[in-house]
Protein backbone atom coordinates (compact mmCIF):
# COMPACT_ATOMS: atom_id res chain seq x y z
CA UNK A 1 0.00 0.00 0.00
CA UNK A 2 2.79 2.42 0.92
CA UNK A 3 4.25 2.10 -2.57
CA UNK A 4 1.01 3.45 -4.02
CA UNK A 5 1.54 7.04 -5.19
CA UNK A 6 -2.16 7.88 -4.84
CA UNK A 7 -2.12 6.86 -1.17
CA UNK A 8 0.65 9.35 -0.37
CA UNK A 9 -1.03 12.12 -2.35
CA UNK A 10 -4.35 11.55 -0.61
CA UNK A 11 -2.88 11.35 2.92
CA UNK A 12 -0.63 14.38 2.38
CA UNK A 13 -3.56 16.35 0.99
CA UNK A 14 -5.74 15.29 3.93
CA UNK A 15 -3.10 16.47 6.41
CA UNK A 16 -2.75 19.86 4.72
CA UNK A 17 -6.53 20.25 4.44
CA UNK A 18 -7.00 19.22 8.08
CA UNK A 19 -4.56 21.85 9.32
CA UNK A 20 -6.35 24.45 7.18
CA UNK A 21 -9.76 23.28 8.36
CA UNK A 22 -8.94 23.46 12.06
CA UNK A 23 -7.13 26.78 11.86
CA UNK A 24 -10.27 28.05 10.11
CA UNK A 25 -12.54 26.64 12.82
CA UNK A 26 -10.53 28.38 15.55
CA UNK A 27 -10.74 31.56 13.45
CA UNK A 28 -14.53 31.17 13.18
CA UNK A 29 -14.88 30.91 16.95
CA UNK A 30 -12.64 33.93 17.46
CA UNK A 31 -14.67 36.02 14.97
CA UNK A 32 -17.96 34.99 16.59
CA UNK A 33 -16.60 35.80 20.04
CA UNK A 34 -15.62 39.28 18.86
CA UNK A 35 -18.86 40.15 17.06
CA UNK A 36 -21.70 37.99 18.42
CA UNK A 37 -22.44 38.38 22.16
CA UNK A 38 -25.31 35.87 22.25
CA UNK A 39 -24.39 32.16 22.61
CA UNK A 40 -27.73 31.19 21.08
CA UNK A 41 -27.09 33.39 18.04
CA UNK A 42 -23.64 31.82 17.68
CA UNK A 43 -25.21 28.36 17.61
CA UNK A 44 -27.76 29.50 15.01
CA UNK A 45 -25.00 30.83 12.72
CA UNK A 46 -23.09 27.56 13.00
CA UNK A 47 -26.31 25.61 12.47
CA UNK A 48 -27.06 27.54 9.25
CA UNK A 49 -24.02 26.07 7.54
CA UNK A 50 -24.82 22.60 8.83
CA UNK A 51 -28.39 22.83 7.55
CA UNK A 52 -27.14 23.80 4.08
CA UNK A 53 -24.89 20.72 4.05
CA UNK A 54 -27.76 18.43 5.06
CA UNK A 55 -30.14 19.87 2.43
CA UNK A 56 -27.65 19.40 -0.41
CA UNK A 57 -26.89 15.80 0.65
CA UNK A 58 -29.27 13.93 -1.72
CA UNK A 59 -28.13 15.96 -4.73
CA UNK A 60 -24.47 15.53 -3.74
CA UNK A 61 -24.89 11.75 -3.59
CA UNK A 62 -26.38 11.55 -7.08
CA UNK A 63 -23.70 13.79 -8.56
CA UNK A 64 -20.84 11.90 -6.88
CA UNK A 65 -22.08 8.59 -8.35
CA UNK A 66 -22.51 10.04 -11.84
CA UNK A 67 -19.34 12.15 -12.14
CA UNK A 68 -15.64 11.33 -11.90
CA UNK A 69 -14.76 11.57 -8.21
CA UNK A 70 -11.46 13.31 -8.83
CA UNK A 71 -13.42 16.11 -10.49
CA UNK A 72 -15.73 16.30 -7.47
CA UNK A 73 -12.71 16.70 -5.16
CA UNK A 74 -11.28 19.41 -7.42
CA UNK A 75 -14.52 21.41 -7.57
CA UNK A 76 -15.04 21.00 -3.82
CA UNK A 77 -11.49 22.29 -3.29
CA UNK A 78 -12.23 25.34 -5.41
CA UNK A 79 -15.43 25.85 -3.40
CA UNK A 80 -13.44 25.80 -0.16
CA UNK A 81 -11.08 28.48 -1.43
CA UNK A 82 -13.99 30.67 -2.56
CA UNK A 83 -15.60 30.27 0.88
CA UNK A 84 -12.46 31.67 2.56
CA UNK A 85 -12.77 34.76 0.34
CA UNK A 86 -16.18 35.35 1.96
CA UNK A 87 -14.47 35.27 5.34
CA UNK A 88 -11.98 37.93 4.21
CA UNK A 89 -15.01 40.14 3.38
CA UNK A 90 -16.56 39.35 6.77
CA UNK A 91 -13.40 40.52 8.55
CA UNK A 92 -13.01 43.59 6.36
CA UNK A 93 -16.60 44.81 6.85
CA UNK A 94 -17.12 43.18 10.26
CA UNK A 95 -20.20 41.55 8.73
CA UNK A 96 -22.04 38.57 10.20
CA UNK A 97 -23.82 38.09 6.86
CA UNK A 98 -20.56 37.39 5.05
CA UNK A 99 -19.70 35.01 7.90
CA UNK A 100 -22.97 33.14 7.23
CA UNK A 101 -22.11 33.03 3.50
CA UNK A 102 -18.76 31.51 4.47
CA UNK A 103 -20.41 28.87 6.70
CA UNK A 104 -22.85 27.87 3.95
CA UNK A 105 -20.15 27.71 1.25
CA UNK A 106 -17.71 25.66 3.35
CA UNK A 107 -20.43 23.18 4.39
CA UNK A 108 -21.67 22.79 0.79
CA UNK A 109 -18.11 21.98 -0.28
CA UNK A 110 -17.77 19.48 2.59
CA UNK A 111 -21.07 17.82 1.59
CA UNK A 112 -19.43 16.88 -1.73
CA UNK A 113 -15.82 16.42 -0.61
CA UNK A 114 -16.07 13.90 2.23
CA UNK A 115 -18.51 11.40 0.63
CA UNK A 116 -16.48 11.55 -2.61
CA UNK A 117 -13.30 10.88 -0.63
CA UNK A 118 -14.86 7.84 1.10
CA UNK A 119 -16.06 6.55 -2.26
CA UNK A 120 -12.59 7.08 -3.76
CA UNK A 121 -10.56 5.16 -1.15
CA UNK A 122 -11.69 1.68 -2.36
CA UNK A 123 -10.57 2.68 -5.85
CA UNK A 124 -6.98 3.48 -4.92
CA UNK A 125 -6.17 0.49 -2.67
CA UNK A 126 -6.98 -3.22 -2.78
CA UNK A 127 -9.78 -4.56 -0.59
CA UNK A 128 -7.34 -6.31 1.77
CA UNK A 129 -5.62 -2.94 2.37
CA UNK A 130 -8.80 -0.95 3.09
CA UNK A 131 -8.67 -1.34 6.87
CA UNK A 132 -5.04 -0.19 7.05
CA UNK A 133 -5.80 2.71 4.71
CA UNK A 134 -8.84 3.82 6.74
CA UNK A 135 -6.79 3.66 9.94
CA UNK A 136 -3.95 5.68 8.39
CA UNK A 137 -6.41 8.23 6.98
CA UNK A 138 -8.07 8.75 10.36
CA UNK A 139 -4.72 9.03 12.11
CA UNK A 140 -3.66 11.74 9.67
CA UNK A 141 -6.96 13.55 10.32
CA UNK A 142 -6.38 13.36 14.09
CA UNK A 143 -2.80 14.61 13.83
CA UNK A 144 -3.89 17.50 11.61
CA UNK A 145 -6.61 18.37 14.16
CA UNK A 146 -4.12 18.48 17.02
CA UNK A 147 -1.56 20.49 15.03
CA UNK A 148 -4.18 22.77 13.44
CA UNK A 149 -5.80 23.79 16.73
CA UNK A 150 -2.47 24.26 18.51
CA UNK A 151 -1.04 26.24 15.59
CA UNK A 152 -4.12 28.46 15.31
CA UNK A 153 -4.09 29.19 19.05
CA UNK A 154 -0.42 30.18 18.89
CA UNK A 155 -0.89 32.23 15.70
CA UNK A 156 -3.74 34.29 17.14
CA UNK A 157 -1.40 35.50 19.88
CA UNK A 158 1.06 37.04 17.41
CA UNK A 159 -0.85 37.63 14.16
CA UNK A 160 -4.26 38.97 13.08
CA UNK A 161 -7.38 36.95 12.34
CA UNK A 162 -6.99 37.98 8.69
CA UNK A 163 -3.54 36.35 8.55
CA UNK A 164 -4.98 33.16 10.06
CA UNK A 165 -7.42 32.84 7.17
CA UNK A 166 -4.60 33.51 4.69
CA UNK A 167 -2.86 30.44 6.17
CA UNK A 168 -6.11 28.48 5.80
CA UNK A 169 -6.51 29.68 2.19
CA UNK A 170 -2.95 28.56 1.35
CA UNK A 171 -3.59 25.13 2.92
CA UNK A 172 -6.73 24.64 0.79
CA UNK A 173 -4.78 25.76 -2.28
CA UNK A 174 -2.10 23.13 -1.62
CA UNK A 175 -4.83 20.50 -1.19
CA UNK A 176 -6.30 21.48 -4.54
CA UNK A 177 -2.91 21.18 -6.25
CA UNK A 178 -2.32 17.74 -4.72
CA UNK A 179 -5.73 16.56 -5.97
CA UNK A 180 -4.67 17.22 -9.57
CA UNK A 181 -1.82 14.72 -9.07
CA UNK A 182 -4.18 11.79 -8.35
CA UNK A 183 -4.21 9.17 -11.11
CA UNK A 184 -7.36 7.06 -10.81
CA UNK A 185 -9.33 5.08 -13.37
CA UNK A 186 -13.03 4.75 -12.62
CA UNK A 187 -15.41 2.13 -13.96
CA UNK A 188 -18.89 2.77 -15.34
CA UNK A 189 -20.80 5.11 -13.03
CA UNK A 190 -24.32 5.04 -11.55
CA UNK A 191 -24.50 1.23 -11.59
CA UNK A 192 -26.25 1.10 -14.99
CA UNK A 193 -25.11 -0.60 -18.19
CA UNK A 194 -23.33 1.55 -20.69
CA UNK A 195 -25.59 3.13 -23.25
CA UNK A 196 -28.64 3.26 -21.00
CA UNK A 197 -30.30 6.43 -19.81
CA UNK A 198 -31.63 5.19 -16.48
CA UNK A 199 -32.00 8.14 -14.15
CA UNK A 200 -30.83 7.86 -10.56
CA UNK A 201 -33.48 7.91 -7.87
CA UNK A 202 -30.96 9.13 -5.34
CA UNK A 203 -31.37 7.76 -1.82
CA UNK A 204 -34.42 5.71 -2.91
CA UNK A 205 -32.01 3.33 -4.66
CA UNK A 206 -29.64 3.16 -1.68
CA UNK A 207 -32.13 2.40 1.13
CA UNK A 208 -33.21 -1.05 -0.22
CA UNK A 209 -29.54 -1.99 -0.58
CA UNK A 210 -28.81 -1.02 3.04
CA UNK A 211 -31.88 -2.97 4.24
CA UNK A 212 -30.71 -5.97 2.22
CA UNK A 213 -27.29 -5.95 3.92
CA UNK A 214 -27.86 -6.62 7.65
CA UNK A 215 -24.21 -6.00 8.60
CA UNK A 216 -24.23 -2.59 6.88
CA UNK A 217 -27.51 -1.64 8.55
CA UNK A 218 -26.17 -2.81 11.92
CA UNK A 219 -22.95 -0.83 11.51
CA UNK A 220 -24.95 2.26 10.54
CA UNK A 221 -27.21 2.02 13.61
CA UNK A 222 -24.36 1.21 16.02
CA UNK A 223 -22.64 4.43 14.95
CA UNK A 224 -25.23 6.07 17.24
CA UNK A 225 -23.29 4.76 20.26
CA UNK A 226 -20.11 6.83 19.74
CA UNK A 227 -22.24 9.72 18.49
CA UNK A 228 -23.94 9.88 21.92
CA UNK A 229 -20.48 10.67 23.30
CA UNK A 230 -19.09 12.80 20.48
CA UNK A 231 -22.17 15.00 19.95
CA UNK A 232 -21.83 16.59 23.38
CA UNK A 233 -18.06 16.14 23.65
CA UNK A 234 -17.18 19.84 24.01
CA UNK A 235 -19.99 20.53 26.49
CA UNK A 236 -18.91 17.58 28.64
CA UNK A 237 -15.28 18.69 28.58
CA UNK A 238 -16.30 22.16 29.76
CA UNK A 239 -18.51 20.64 32.49
CA UNK A 240 -15.74 18.33 33.75
CA UNK A 241 -13.29 21.24 33.82
CA UNK A 242 -15.74 23.24 35.93
CA UNK A 243 -16.50 20.27 38.22
CA UNK A 244 -12.80 19.82 38.96
CA UNK A 245 -12.15 23.58 38.98
CA UNK A 246 -9.18 22.99 36.69
CA UNK A 247 -8.97 24.75 33.32
CA UNK A 248 -5.98 22.61 32.27
CA UNK A 249 -8.28 19.56 32.12
CA UNK A 250 -9.61 20.69 28.75
CA UNK A 251 -6.21 20.35 27.11
CA UNK A 252 -5.45 17.10 28.95
CA UNK A 253 -8.70 15.49 27.86
CA UNK A 254 -8.26 16.44 24.20
CA UNK A 255 -4.66 15.20 24.25
CA UNK A 256 -5.46 11.87 25.93
CA UNK A 257 -8.39 11.22 23.60
CA UNK A 258 -6.41 12.15 20.47
CA UNK A 259 -3.33 10.09 21.35
CA UNK A 260 -5.48 7.08 22.33
CA UNK A 261 -7.36 7.34 19.03
CA UNK A 262 -4.11 7.24 17.07
CA UNK A 263 -2.92 4.17 19.01
CA UNK A 264 -6.17 2.35 18.22
CA UNK A 265 -6.09 3.28 14.53
CA UNK A 266 -2.43 2.16 14.33
CA UNK A 267 -3.15 -1.33 15.69
CA UNK A 268 -6.57 -1.89 14.07
CA UNK A 269 -5.22 -3.92 11.15
CA UNK A 270 -3.28 -6.32 13.39
CA UNK A 271 -6.26 -6.91 15.68
CA UNK A 272 -8.70 -7.32 12.77
CA UNK A 273 -6.55 -10.11 11.32
CA UNK A 274 -7.27 -12.20 14.44
CA UNK A 275 -10.95 -11.40 15.06
CA UNK A 276 -14.15 -11.04 13.04
CA UNK A 277 -15.15 -7.47 12.12
CA UNK A 278 -18.63 -7.89 13.58
CA UNK A 279 -17.24 -9.17 16.87
CA UNK A 280 -14.82 -6.24 17.05
CA UNK A 281 -17.64 -3.80 16.30
CA UNK A 282 -19.63 -5.14 19.27
CA UNK A 283 -16.59 -5.14 21.55
CA UNK A 284 -15.53 -1.56 20.84
CA UNK A 285 -19.04 -0.09 20.96
CA UNK A 286 -19.32 -1.78 24.38
CA UNK A 287 -16.06 -0.11 25.43
CA UNK A 288 -17.51 3.26 24.34
CA UNK A 289 -20.62 2.60 26.45
CA UNK A 290 -18.40 1.60 29.40
CA UNK A 291 -16.38 4.81 29.04
CA UNK A 292 -19.66 6.76 29.18
CA UNK A 293 -20.56 4.99 32.44
CA UNK A 294 -17.08 5.70 33.86
CA UNK A 295 -17.78 9.43 33.53
CA UNK A 296 -20.15 9.06 36.48
CA UNK A 297 -16.92 9.37 38.49
CA UNK A 298 -15.67 12.37 36.48
CA UNK A 299 -15.10 14.34 39.70
CA UNK A 300 -11.83 12.39 39.91
CA UNK A 301 -9.20 13.51 37.40
CA UNK A 302 -7.63 10.10 36.79
CA UNK A 303 -11.01 8.44 36.12
CA UNK A 304 -12.18 11.17 33.75
CA UNK A 305 -8.92 10.92 31.79
CA UNK A 306 -9.24 7.13 31.77
CA UNK A 307 -12.76 7.47 30.35
CA UNK A 308 -11.64 9.67 27.44
CA UNK A 309 -8.60 7.44 26.90
CA UNK A 310 -10.88 4.40 26.53
CA UNK A 311 -13.13 6.42 24.23
CA UNK A 312 -10.25 7.44 21.95
CA UNK A 313 -8.80 3.91 21.86
CA UNK A 314 -12.13 2.26 21.03
CA UNK A 315 -12.98 4.85 18.34
CA UNK A 316 -9.54 4.31 16.80
CA UNK A 317 -10.63 0.72 16.20
CA UNK A 318 -14.35 1.28 15.57
CA UNK A 319 -14.34 3.91 12.82
CA UNK A 320 -11.81 2.19 10.47
CA UNK A 321 -13.72 -1.09 10.90
CA UNK A 322 -17.16 0.36 10.06
CA UNK A 323 -15.70 2.39 7.17
CA UNK A 324 -14.22 -0.82 5.74
CA UNK A 325 -17.56 -2.62 6.17
CA UNK A 326 -19.35 0.12 4.24
CA UNK A 327 -16.70 0.28 1.51
CA UNK A 328 -16.67 -3.49 0.96
CA UNK A 329 -20.34 -4.44 1.48
CA UNK A 330 -22.03 -1.53 -0.33
CA UNK A 331 -21.62 -1.83 -4.16
CA UNK A 332 -19.14 0.74 -5.44
CA UNK A 333 -21.61 2.29 -7.88
CA UNK A 334 -23.70 3.40 -4.88
CA UNK A 335 -20.86 4.70 -2.71
CA UNK A 336 -21.47 8.38 -3.46
CA UNK A 337 -25.14 8.25 -2.53
CA UNK A 338 -24.53 6.01 0.50
CA UNK A 339 -21.76 8.15 2.00
CA UNK A 340 -23.79 11.32 1.33
CA UNK A 341 -26.71 9.67 3.12
CA UNK A 342 -24.47 8.67 6.03
CA UNK A 343 -22.92 12.15 6.14
CA UNK A 344 -26.42 13.61 6.39
CA UNK A 345 -27.42 11.24 9.20
CA UNK A 346 -24.20 11.99 11.12
CA UNK A 347 -24.76 15.75 10.90
CA UNK A 348 -28.39 15.52 12.05
CA UNK A 349 -27.53 13.06 14.84
CA UNK A 350 -24.67 15.26 16.01
CA UNK A 351 -26.97 18.26 16.39
CA UNK A 352 -29.69 16.23 18.14
CA UNK A 353 -27.18 14.85 20.66
CA UNK A 354 -25.67 18.30 21.15
CA UNK A 355 -29.08 19.79 21.98
CA UNK A 356 -29.97 16.79 24.18
CA UNK A 357 -26.68 17.12 26.08
CA UNK A 358 -27.33 20.80 26.76
CA UNK A 359 -30.89 20.03 27.88
CA UNK A 360 -29.82 17.17 30.18
CA UNK A 361 -27.02 19.21 31.74
CA UNK A 362 -29.57 21.91 32.62
CA UNK A 363 -32.21 19.47 33.92
CA UNK A 364 -30.97 16.12 35.26
CA UNK A 365 -27.29 17.05 35.60
CA UNK A 366 -24.03 15.58 34.31
CA UNK A 367 -23.91 12.36 36.36
CA UNK A 368 -27.42 11.16 35.53
CA UNK A 369 -26.95 12.17 31.89
CA UNK A 370 -23.89 9.95 31.35
CA UNK A 371 -25.76 7.03 32.96
CA UNK A 372 -28.73 7.57 30.59
CA UNK A 373 -26.40 7.63 27.60
CA UNK A 374 -24.49 4.57 28.82
CA UNK A 375 -27.59 2.46 29.54
CA UNK A 376 -29.12 3.46 26.18
CA UNK A 377 -25.89 2.42 24.42
CA UNK A 378 -25.72 -0.95 26.19
CA UNK A 379 -29.38 -1.66 25.36
CA UNK A 380 -28.83 -0.89 21.67
CA UNK A 381 -25.71 -3.07 21.56
CA UNK A 382 -27.48 -5.94 23.40
CA UNK A 383 -30.36 -5.81 20.90
CA UNK A 384 -28.05 -6.23 17.91
CA UNK A 385 -25.89 -8.87 19.64
CA UNK A 386 -29.01 -10.99 20.31
CA UNK A 387 -30.29 -10.38 16.78
CA UNK A 388 -26.92 -11.35 15.26
CA UNK A 389 -26.62 -14.52 17.39
CA UNK A 390 -30.13 -15.60 16.38
CA UNK A 391 -29.36 -14.94 12.73
CA UNK A 392 -26.14 -16.98 12.88
CA UNK A 393 -27.94 -19.82 14.71
CA UNK A 394 -30.71 -19.97 12.10
CA UNK A 395 -28.14 -19.89 9.33
CA UNK A 396 -26.23 -22.75 10.94
CA UNK A 397 -29.43 -24.83 11.28
CA UNK A 398 -30.31 -24.27 7.61
CA UNK A 399 -26.80 -25.27 6.48
CA UNK A 400 -26.91 -28.47 8.55
CA UNK A 401 -30.33 -29.43 7.16
CA UNK A 402 -29.12 -29.12 3.57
Amino acid sequence: MWKNRNVWILLTGEFIAGVGLWTGIIGNLEFLQQHVPSDFLKSLILFTGLLAGVMIGPLAGRIIDSVNKKKILIYAGIGRMISVLFMFLAIEFESIYWMIAFMIAIQLSAAFYFPALQALIPRIVEEKELLQMNGAHMNVSTISRIIGTALAGAMLVVISLYSLYIASFIAYGLLLLSTFLLNIKEENLMGTPKGTNKKSAGFKEVLPIIKGLPIAMMALILTIVPMLFLGGFNLMVIEISEMQDDSTMKGLIYTVEGVSFMIGAFFVKRVSEKFNHITLMFVFTSVVAASQALLFFADYQILSLMSFGLLGLSLGFFFPIVSTIFQTRIPKEYHGRFFSFKNMLDRVMFQVVLLATGLFLDTIGFHLMVLVFSVSSFMLIAYYVIKHVRSQTQKSIVEKSM
